[in-house]
């Protein structure tokens, strides 16, 4: 016969599962700034691309910024001069981590004027602009992580 009451078997279930819980906590927490660096890293690869893909070809891309892209509030040409700029320096500063938050919500901006300024977005490539979207949003709330130029130098997160 057990001399265990409902309560006791109750408590010992929640050390147990705390028990078990610990090391993975541990783990995880020890992935979260290569993680951060990765989501820097792949995010700020995919801008820049497009930046130099721009760059290349000035006329087509003030072309596009005319005919296909309709930003608000802007010129075509000052436009595509400030998304290309935007995609070639704010990549940059999120991979070296030097005003990562700022970056990543100057991203997020670029990110979402293109998804907006697109008349029709095909399924596949919304999906691509919301997962970009959200990596940057997680950067620009928990920051870039210790392995950034603004811990390492200048304290700060």
């Amino acid at each position: 016969m057990s001399t265990q009451t409902p309560s006791s078997s109750s408590f010992s279930l929640i050390e147990t599962a705390i028990h078990l819980w610990m090391p993975l906590r541990k783990a995880l927490d020890a992935l979260q700034n290569p993680a951060l660096l990765a989501a820097r890293v792949y995010v700020a690869w995919v801008f820049f691309a497009s930046g130099l893909t721009k760059l290349r070809d000035w006329e087509t891309t003030v072309a596009l910024f005319t005919e296909e892209y309709k930003v608000p509030l802007l010129s075509p040409a000052v436009a595509a001069f400030m998304g290309t700029a935007g995609e070639l320096i704010l990549p940059v500063l999120l991979v070296v981590g030097l005003a990562t938050r700022f970056s990543a919500l100057g991203l997020f901006v670029v990110n979402a004027v293109a998804v907006i300024a697109l008349q029709e977005i095909a399924p596949a490539a919304l999906q691509q602009h919301i997962l970009w979207g959200a990596l940057l949003a997680a950067i620009a709330v928990f920051g870039g992580g210790r392995w950034t130029v603004e811990r390492r130098f200048l304290n700060c997160a």
